[in-house]
């Protein structure tokens, strides 16, 4: 049974499954027609050195750049609408590849074109983000995003980082306005 992860609250993967080599976080959320367009999120991935900054802007993966420099992180395509079950878009990760620079993996969720569209996060309904053992498919752990967001358009929701050598993952739901743009001059 997978682990419902709370806000602020540290979860270690290496505790749960000893010798974790290869995870894959996926999203999921119900369809929602708003203003003529479907409501599309999009799953990223900001790989940060330890000063919060990509060492440089290739370990940043999305739909535009789908594999890291170290070939540990992959996306390997966009769903536009949130339609069929389970996961609708997936970041597979390598934790062995994982370049010995990046400390650590900053999850997010955007909603693509939302200031053109009029798009929130408040028109999304059960999204959450859960993490996977790759091996076996098994569900590790859960994050359910139950706030509502009705200004905000991006959302860092979930965070890997190096601890002693291991992976401690956390759950943060935290939302911006800004779009994409808005987390890449964060982290660049």
């Amino acid at each position: 049974m997978a682990i419902q992860l709370e806000k602020k609250k540290p979860f270690s993967l290496e505790k749960t499954k000893p010798g974790l080599k290869k995870i894959v976080a996926g999203i999921g959320w119900d369809i929602a027609h708003v203003n003529g367009h479907d409501v599309d999120l999009d799953l990223s991935v900001f790989m940060m050195g330890p000063n919060g900054k990509m060492p440089e802007d290739a370990f940043f993966v999305f739909y535009n750049n789908d594999t890291s420099p170290d070939g540990a992180a992959h996306y390997p395509g966009d769903n536009r609408d949130g339609s069929g079950e389970g996961d609708d878009e997936v970041i597979s990760v390598d934790l062995d590849k994982i370049d010995r620079r990046i400390e650590f993996l900053y999850f997010a969720v955007t909603i693509d074109q939302a200031e053109v569209r009029g798009h929130h996060f408040g028109y999304v309904r059960n999204a959450y983000i859960n993490i996977r053992n790759a091996a076996d498919n098994n569900v590790l752990c859960q994050y359910k995003l139950n706030e509502e967001f009705k200004n905000e358009d991006s959302l860092i929701i979930a965070t890997l980082s190096r601890n002693n050598g291991q992976w401690d993952l956390e759950a943060v739901g935290q939302a911006f306005a800004g779009g994409l743009n808005t987390l890449v001059e964060m982290y660049q």
